[in-house]
């Protein structure tokens, strides 16, 4: 892997390092996932033990440091449990247009 040309691995880690700090210098951002999930699960989304999970994690990092942290490293986490569980991740939302520009690459295929 060349760093001119990142796999869509690292580059989902990065997203998700990018999230995590945007979500550790405002903490208030955490209603976003909140709030997608709730529409989610609304409308039906079958991922309902997953996202449940999720609400859990976020919650807890809303009321406590100690959960803030979990999350942030959960976030931060590149381990093939962490990548699982980013499959089924409700953080659309947090990062803008731009930000994600940044992030993405493009097939030369």
């Amino acid at each position: 892997m060349s760093y001119h040309d990142p796999t869509g691995d690292l580059l989902a880690f990065r997203q998700f390092c990018l999230i995590a700090d945007k979500i550790e210098a405002d903490p208030g951002l955490l209603q976003i996932p909140l709030a997608n999930i709730t529409r989610w699960l609304g409308n039906g989304h079958w991922a309902v033990r997953e996202l449940a999970q999720w609400r859990e994690w976020v919650e807890a990092a809303q009321h406590s440091p100690d959960g803030l942290s979990r999350l942030l490293d959960l976030l931060r986490n590149d381990s093939g449990e962490a990548r699982d569980w980013k499959g089924y991740d409700p953080f659309p939302g947090i990062l803008t247009e731009s930000e994600l520009q940044k992030n993405s690459w493009t097939s030369r295929h």
